[in-house]
Parts: C-alpha cells; sequence; structure tokens
C-alpha cells in the first residue's frame, strides 16, 4: 500500500489564511505587523526565497520592507542598517538572507539583530528559549515540520524519531522540538557508525542531510513517516533526500519534493511576524 503523501502546500496554504485573518483583527487593534528582509548581492536563489517572502507578505497582509544591497556593502554598512531596522517600529521582524558575501561576518550580522525582532530565530537568546522550551518564536523549518505530522495525525509522543543531519537551521533545533512533543530523539550524522540500522528503527525519520536520494526503501521501517528536508537539483530537476519513489512504497505517510516541507518555511515565517508584532505590542 502506497504511504499518505504529506502536501505541505496544502497545509502551508491554511496556516496563511489564518496568518490572513490574524492580521485583519490586529490592525483593528492598531497593530500593523511589517517584515523587513534585507538581501546582498545577485544569489539567484536568494532573490528567488524573498520574492516569495514578499509575496507571503502580500496576501497575509503584512506590510514588507524590502533592502536589496549590492554585493560589495560593508560590513559595517549592513550592521548599520540592522541597527536602523532595530529601532523602527513598522518591522516588527527582521531577516537577512543568507548567504552573505564573504566580507562580511554573517555570525556578527545575526547576533546584531534584537532577539525579539529575530523571525528566523537565529539568535543564541532565541536559540536558549527554544532549549528552554519558552520559545516564542520559532525556527521556521523545524517548527513547519511539527505542524505538518501534527496535520496529519502522525503519533509523536514516545516515537522514535531520527534526525539524520545536525545542522542548527535543522537538525538540533526539530530535535528540541521533538522531545518537546515527548518524542524519543535520535540525532544522526556522517560520522554516524551503521546508519542504516539506526535510521530502520525509526518511527519518524527527518532527512537533512543534503544528499539527494540518500534513503531508500530499505532503510525505512514499513509504515514510518518520513519528512525530507532536503533539496538537491538534478539534471532531472528537484530532489529531496528520500528515493521518494521507492519510500511511498513501504512508508505510512511521506513529503515530497517539492510541495513538502518547503512551503512551510514560508507560511511559519509569516506567523513569527505577527507573533513578534504582538510581544513587541504587549512590551511597548
Amino acid at each position: 500500500m502506497s504511504a499518505t503523501v504529506i502536501d505541505g502546500k496544502k497545509v502551508s496554504g491554511e496556516i496563511r489564511a489564518e496568518v490572513a485573518n490574524e492580521v485583519k483583527e490586529l490592525k483593528k487593534q492598531g497593530i500593523n505587523p511589517g517584515l523587513a528582509v534585507v538581501i546582498v548581492g545577485e544569489n539567484s536563489a536568494s532573490q528567488v526565497y524573498v520574492r516569495n517572502k514578499e509575496k507571503g507578505c502580500l496576501e497575509a497582509g503584512i506590510k514588507s520592507i524590502k533592502y536589496e544591497l549590492p554585493s560589495e556593502t560593508t560590513e559595517a554598512e549592513l550592521l548599520a542598517l540592522v541597527e536602523k531596522l532595530n529601532n523602527d517600529p513598522r518591522a516588527n521582524g527582521i531577516l537577512v538572507q543568507l548567504p552573505l558575501p564573504k566580507q562580511i561576518n554573517e555570525e556578527k550580522i545575526l547576533l546584531a539583530i534584537k532577539p525579539e525582532k529575530d523571525v528566523d530565530c537565529f539568535h543564541p537568546f532565541n536559540v536558549g528559549r527554544l532549549m528552554g522550551g519558552g520559545a516564542k518564536l520559532k525556527p521556521c523549518t523545524p517548527s513547519g515540520i511539527i505542524e505538518l505530522l501534527k496535520h496529519y495525525d502522525v503519533p509523536l509522543e514516545g516515537q522514535n524519531a531520527v534526525i539524520i543531519g545536525r545542522s542548527n537551521i535543522v537538525g538540533k533545533p526539530v530535535a528540541m522540538l521533538l522531545m518537546q512533543e515527548n518524542a524519543t530523539v535520535e540525532i544522526c550524522h556522517s560520522r554516524t557508525r551503521d546508519l542504516a540500522e539506526h535510521i530502520k528503527r525509526a518511527d519518524i525519520i527527518i532527512a537533512a542531510v543534503g544528499r539527494p536520494k540518500f534513503v531508500t526503501k530499505d532503510m525505512v521501517k514499513p509504515g514510518a513517516a518520513v519528512i525530507d528536508v532536503g533539496i538537491n537539483r538534478l539534471e532531472t530537476g528537484l530532489c529531496g533526500d528520500v528515493d521518494f519513489d521507492e519510500v511511498k512504497d513501504v512508508a505510512g505517510a511521506i513529503t515530497p519534493v517539492p510541495g513538502g516541507v518547503g512551503p512551510m518555511t514560508i507560511a511559519m515565517l509569516l506567523r513569527n511576524t505577527i507573533t513578534a508584532a504582538k510581544e513587541q505590542k504587549k512590551e511597548a
């Protein structure tokens, strides 16, 4: 029997509609949520992401404030812009699109963003709150993964979850969120011995390793939920870290690439922006 295909476009559409309704209500209270997006240089993938974020804001009624800076922008100039946005009440969220040109220290820029405006949740303050279980803002892709699992009624409590990949953007934060849902979590990576054996024991597999079709049918326990975070560009088109065509015949539920986790990231970014706007209103 073929797996249930988890439709990220559908779920993200529902979340975006909820966000749009909430924005209408906030505007009645005099709160006008705004997201500032900063892009430095001509990276074509970054430009696509920024356009999609702009479009998402427009549809939700969130003010989009975009800064496009040339690739020769200095670190000092970017830090000055971040400081300006930190003090701009129109910008409830600040997102600096990565990667940045080599003359700019990414860590220094991310540290400069006020934690309460850090809608990407990269600031150590927000990472610490996530670790402690009290995060107001949650990382977009990891929280999108949890939403997908819940939407499709995938049990989390007591389940064995194996995460392949230990990045600060997906692997580590999604482990924290799964533990908060009472799952038993194992993080695997390139140095894990007998990796396939670990994966085979999983009720939930999160593949975020950056290797095309890495997870194959023989690694997946029948009925497991498989979340594919990978986006790999091959000559034949986009594919994930999971061999979808093989694995769908053994998994219980599976995300496609594209159309699975990807759309959730922007939906959760929009949700973080309105959360930030409400929190800043409280503190004003």
